[in-house]
């Protein structure tokens, strides 16, 4: 674990170590001044302009009255809020200056809403302190998001490890670290001189501490809030929340909701609006949305169950096989096996006069069963699918390659599937037109890449032969 704390300590965080370790020895003073304060975020002219931008926010500032000095902004705003503002800032710019990997976006998200949750919590219990538990809330896994933001080659070899279905979490980080990130955080907090608070949330013998207690409430809470707001996690840390703060368990669910709320505005305020997404939204729509989009992030290819699927087609196209199975494989090899995240076979219905969705995968789809319905001649109107099965072949829109194309994504198109790449193709038996055949990755946002479009087109191609193979021997 030494290493990896020396490693972290060479890298270019040594910096924000820095501004973290002076702002906190701020706190241990008794007679800590204004000034000496402003001395701190004074040494760099960045973080004092974006101290001072987030101090005249309406989240900090209601009454607007412009603040131009940190003096002014610590008088106006309170010296605790400014503290917590400046180490914010300063983790923010520390780990998200660079291209971030996807992962330390999602925890700091995380962070984030912990410490709102964590301070929030702590009004009801404790007649100060709540910057503390803020601040210990949100660098309580500080390790563990160096090790995302300058890991290196480590991160991208752990990042891989983890995206494996069957991979296990504890296991993956041993290996790759040589140590866990529990470990790691509790040894960049002592390094960092971060703060007894933060050091003591990591252990559960200190409980009855109401400060380590809300800090820990709030990390657990967010982290219980992305498998949803109703899920048995969410269940027993509302009732937890309800005992120790002495409200009843309705008013603590709206206390969560409500300080999730709040976390969106905080990362919002502090500059770090790319972090908002991730936040969990207490929304109904959107709690479904970000759901589905957090499913499909974790789906990942699967080579074994890709080759079982081209397998099965294989032999189906040999052997008698009816058109469930067929497409039952067909589906199931793209979504699960190759990993795209939504996939739609559309056939040619009413006397060949309309493409409709016969089959569909991944989350989000199924009313596409209903609703999609696209006219195969639009009055000679072209559009993608006419056009992909007029010519018989597979394409990967949204590439340079077919940019030229793009004004056959109309927008009846547009308004069902999204905007984005997406995979499209013809589905023959023979030269007998079945329909066309649907993918992307949209509810994740994530790019496709050429793997994906490789076994995109052999198992269009394999589909194709069972069909064939099928309909000769009818």
């Amino acid at each position: 674990m030494q290493s990896w704390i020396d490693r972290l300590n060479q890298s270019d965080l040594p910096a924000l170590a820095a501004v973290v370790q002076d702002l906190q020895r701020l706190t241990e003073q008794e007679h800590s001044s204004v000034q000496q304060l402003a001395d701190v975020l004074l040494r760099d002219a960045s973080l004092t302009t974006k101290v001072l931008r987030v101090g005249n926010s309406s989240y900090y500032n209601p009454s607007q009255e412009t603040i131009k000095t940190i003096s002014r902004a610590i008088v106006m705003i309170g010296f605790d809020n400014v503290r917590l503002i400046s180490l914010s800032v300063s983790l923010i710019d520390g780990l998200l200056d660079r291209a971030p990997r996807q992962q330390l976006q999602e925890l700091l998200a995380r962070s984030f809403h912990a410490a709102v949750q964590a301070r929030n919590i702590a009004g009801y219990v404790l007649t100060r302190h709540e910057e503390e538990v803020f601040i210990a809330a949100l660098l309580h896994d500080v390790g563990e998001l160096a090790f995302w933001g300058c890991g290196g080659e480590q991160a991208d070899e752990l990042g891989d490890a983890l995206a494996a279905s069957d991979t296990d979490h504890d296991q993956a980080v041993q290996r790759v670290l040589g140590t866990s990130f529990r470990q790691l955080n509790l040894g960049l907090i002592k390094s960092w001189n971060i703060g007894e608070l933060a050091s003591l949330a990591h252990g559960t013998a200190n409980l009855r501490d109401p400060a380590v207690r809300s800090v820990s409430l709030g990390v657990r809470i967010s982290a219980a809030a992305l498998s949803g707001w109703g899920c048995p996690e969410m269940e027993g840390l509302v009732r937890e929340l309800a005992e120790f703060s002495g409200i009843s368990e309705a008013d603590a669910m709206q206390q969560i909701l409500a300080s999730a709320d709040e976390a969106v505005k905080v990362a919002t305020t502090f500059g770090a609006s790319r972090l908002c997404k991730l936040i969990p939204s207490t929304d109904p729509e959107q709690v479904l949305l970000q759901q589905a989009q957090r499913k499909a992030s974790q789906l990942q290819p699967n080579l074994l169950l890709m080759q079982q699927a081209m397998q099965d087609l294989g032999a189906m196209a040999t052997t008698r096989g009816d058109v469930g199975l067929i497409l039952d494989a067909l589906l199931k090899g793209l979504h699960q096996g190759a990993g795209l995240e939504r996939v739609m076979l559309t056939v040619l219905a009413d006397q060949h006069t309309t493409f409709r969705a016969k089959r569909v995968a991944g989350e989000q789809t199924q009313p596409w069963l209903d609703e999609f319905a696209l006219p195969a001649d639009q009055s000679g109107q072209m559009h993608i699918f006419s056009y992909v099965l007029r010519q018989r072949q597979p394409l990967w829109m949204g590439v340079p390659a077919s940019y030229n194309l793009d004004e056959l994504i109309t927008l009846p198109l547009r308004q069902q599937l999204g905007k984005g790449m997406f995979f499209i193709a013809p589905l023959m038996a023979g030269t007998r037109e079945i329909g066309v055949l649907y993918a992307d990755n949209r509810i994740s946002g994530r790019a496709l890449k050429h793997e994906q479009f490789v076994a995109f087109q052999r198992f269009t191609q394999l589909a194709g032969r069972c069909l064939d193979a099928l309909s000769k021997r009818g």
